[in-house]
């Protein structure tokens, strides 16, 4: 025993001074990169004052940056080894780091030197004698595992060893702390294919409960990064989430692995200014989330650009211009046809009735000098008038514009071909029971969409805006005429930018971003935006990459949204059929993506639960066959040790037993976190019984939409009968709510238990 002690003593000896070395690295490039900042921020440069500027901001952005980075890693810099067969060793961390000589001591986790450390198995431990685990306590090495591939000495179909599973078990026996943490030490195999998949094309991640989707795509996201950074530094990556409290669930992880620069949205903040949270009932959010929809906005925009009854009439200055309807009908069409968004085409539009107002001024006003009303005698002032045959294009031009300037000629156009934006559009729209009857096709409940005027914005609104907004456009020629004369200075600084970079060394090192990018970045109002400060406010921003998190609850417009921000289709579309709560959502991915990707998509199933227990998944897969008879629940890795149980309660006592059980279930798991998960109708009481109840309280309460995605060590759910009721999937939202627990379930009732949920009667408390 005591030799046992010794080598584990001499091991963890060894492998600290290895650590030490590592962060004392760390810290050195953390302290140059705070001294490059300090000399940026000091300096003024030695060229002109413009120049001078640029220098500065592009390399403490820089530097800013890197020092961001550094400091992010922290936290478990290094956390393995691989030794190979010839007698190799590299340890892998969450960032590359080298020596004075500038060789490799640390391997970033993203790279191909660092692959065999996720993927070698003992049936095929691609060169590999052994793989180290090393757990780290702050800066000091608290424990190791060691895993030797000798494929002789163990069973052929073993894929999981004791130090590989034991590492993962021991992530999960530990405590939540209300936010996601990173897995880059315990990534399986399966998560590994999806992380590290090309980034070409969509990837669909189908994985049912506790099957580490998620966090193998954030992970996915930053091996693209570091993998494709050349690409994706310009553009950059957009990670879509269910909800905001989901975001703040995951905002950890790619900050922790290194990257801060991925913009987080949920769907309702997708659209620029508007930030919706508020769900349609089921019935109004199957008609918003109705392909058809687009078709409806394309008619509310078509039936705002009018043409009068009859002629178009204007009284000014005692005049009465006409324009005959048959050319009101005419110009209407000829802006229609040139295929223009309604606002760029209301120029076109608006500069030709001028013209013909123009013209019909000159006709008015010849009537109003009529020669037969006057009392002469000489024959040349008996000539009929013809003012506006006299009108050359320059004269038109400028009877024009002054016509322009006139409030009764500008009102009568604006009432034929409005500039319009796309709140005013939808917000009239879904106010106006009459324009919508007239521009809603057949079969489509236009009825239920129907509501007050001035009714907040819902998150089935958000795609209905992005619609309109690309129907609408904007009159954008001032701003091209100042792009255009924007561009030569970009080109400047694009070339100034990559000298300071070569100059400074920053560019061989490859570290930073590529020169266009930082001249992009540090252009015009020398702020210094990063690339997702620059898309997050851009509603046309084209990005490198989009993850859609929950992505069975996006409905057909939601997901012509989605696919307008990522023209390439370079996608990773994340979640689980049988989880969709969402009336509008999916019941096939085929059906949601092929109108868009055409079977361009490929499918990479992630079939183990390493979340939740054996015994509650055993309950929750009596729900997925109740809606899903053909679906097989994901197959979980543990046992929890605690069985799932049924508390009854008397009739209108259920909100006032929550506090107790909720408090019962924190004191069993000592340290954790605690999510009472409530139908929708109990959501509000149960809420102000649990003041501050939020993810960074020991006790969260949420309704189920809220829950998804998320993970408590103990999960309480409330009114079972009322969650399968709340809507036409109300099982699939049941089987959501059973399956957020690492360690414990409680189901509580104040009626009859739902015949779903028979596997707890016989553990029920009353």
């Amino acid at each position: 025993m005591a030799n046992g002690q010794d080598a584990r003593s001499a091991a963890l000896d060894a492998e600290q001074r290895v650590v030490s070395m590592l962060y004392t690295r760390l810290d050195a490039a953390r302290e140059q990169a705070r001294a490059a900042l300090r000399e940026a921020h000091g300096r003024g440069g030695g060229l002109g004052p413009g120049q001078a500027m640029v220098e500065r901001e592009v390399t403490a952005a820089e530097q800013a940056r890197r020092l961001a980075q550094l400091e992010a890693v922290e936290r478990g810099l290094c956390f393995g080894r691989v030794d190979d067969t010839r007698g190799g060793t590299v340890y892998v961390g969450r960032i590359g780091l080298r020596d004075e000589e500038h060789e490799s001591v640390l391997i970033d986790w993203r790279a191909p030197a660092a692959r065999p450390f996720y993927v070698a198995t003992a049936t095929d431990p691609g060169g590999l004698v052994r793989r180290r685990h090393l757990h780290l306590k702050e800066r000091t090495v608290a424990a190791i595992d060691d895993e030797v591939f000798d494929l002789e000495g163990m069973a052929d179909g073993d894929r999981r060893t004791l130090v590989g599973e034991a590492a993962l078990l021991a992530a999960l026996r530990r405590g939540r702390t209300g936010r996601m943490g990173d897995v880059v030490a315990t990534i399986q195999t399966e998560q590994d294919r999806v992380i590290r998949s090309s980034l070409q094309g969509a990837l669909v991640v189908q994985g049912g409960p506790g099957t580490g989707k998620t966090v193998a795509a954030l992970h996915r996201a930053a091996y693209l990064l570091y993998t494709h950074r050349d690409t994706l530094e310009r553009r950059g990556v957009l990670v879509v989430g269910p909800n905001p409290m989901f975001l703040r669930y995951i905002s950890q992880v790619l900050p922790a692995l290194g990257e801060t620069q991925v913009v987080m949205s949920t769907l309702g903040e997708l659209f620029p200014g508007v930030r919706a949270a508020a769900a349609d009932p089921p019935a109004v959010a199957v008609v918003k989330g109705d392909p058809r929809m687009a078709d409806v906005v394309a008619a509310a925009v078509a039936e705002r650009q009018r043409v009068p009854r009859g002629d178009l009439e204007i009284e000014l200055d005692g005049l009465t211009l006409s324009v005959p309807r048959a050319v009101c009908v005419r110009l209407r069409d000829r802006a229609r046809a040139v295929r223009l968004p309604h606002n760029m085409a209301r120029k076109l539009y608006v500069t030709e009735m001028l013209k013909e107002l123009a013209l019909a001024e000159a006709r008015a006003l010849e009537r109003s000098l009529r020669i037969e009303d006057l009392d002469v005698d000489d024959p040349e002032l008996t000539e009929p008038l013809d003012l506006a045959g006299d009108l050359d294009e320059v004269d038109v031009e400028l009877a024009a514009a002054r016509l322009w300037g006139e409030p009764p000629v500008r009102a009568a156009l604006d009432a034929l071909w409005p500039e319009l934006t796309p709140c005013g559009l939808v917000g009239d729209l879904l106010s106006a029971s009459d324009t919508l009857w007239s521009v809603c096709p057949s079969g489509l409940d236009w009825e239920v969409l129907v509501r007050p005027e001035g009714s907040p914005w819902t998150v089935g609104d958000v795609p209905l805006l992005d619609e309109a907004a690309e129907l609408l456009g904007e009159d954008d020629s001032a701003r091209r005429v100042a792009a255009r004369r924007a561009e030569s200075e970009w080109a400047e600084q694009e070339l100034f930018a990559r000298e300071v970079l070569e100059t400074t060394g920053l560019l061989e090192e490859g570290v930073f971003g590529r020169a266009d990018v930082l001249a992009e970045r540090n252009a015009g109002d020398g702020q210094g935006l990063t690339t997702a400060d620059r898309a997050v406010r851009d509603r046309t921003w084209a990005y490198g990459h989009v993850i859609v998190d929950e992505a069975q609850e996006l409905s057909p417009m939601a997901w012509r949204m989605v696919m307008r921000r990522v023209p390439a289709k370079s996608l990773t579309v994340v979640g689980d059929v049988a989880q969709t709560g969402s009336a509008a959502g999916a019941r096939d991915w085929g059906e949601m993506l092929d109108p868009y990707l055409k079977g361009r998509w490929r499918v990479e199933r992630l079939l183990v639960n390493y979340r939740t227990p054996v015994e509650i998944m055993r309950v929750a897969a009596d729900v997925l066959r109740s809606f899903a008879p053909g679906q097989e629940p994901p197959e979980s890795v543990r046992e929890g040790g605690t069985p799932p149980r049924a508390v009854r309660v008397p009739p209108g006592a259920l909100p006032g037993a929550l506090p107790a059980l909720a408090a019962a279930e924190l004191a069993e798991i000592g340290e954790g976190r605690v999510g009472v998960v409530t139908s929708d109708r109990l959501r509000p009481q149960a809420g102000r019984l649990f003041p501050d109840a939020d993810l960074d309280s020991p006790i969260a309460v949420l309704d189920v939409t809220q829950a998804k995605g998320l993970e408590f060590d103990a999960v309480v759910v409330a009114d079972p009968a009322g969650i399968l009721g709340q809507s036409p999937m109300g099982a699939q939202d049941l089987y959501v709510a059973l399956t957020r627990a690492t360690r414990r379930l409680t189901v509580v009732h104040d009626g009859d238990l739902p015949e779903v949920l028979s596997g707890l009667a016989a553990g029920s408390t009353t």
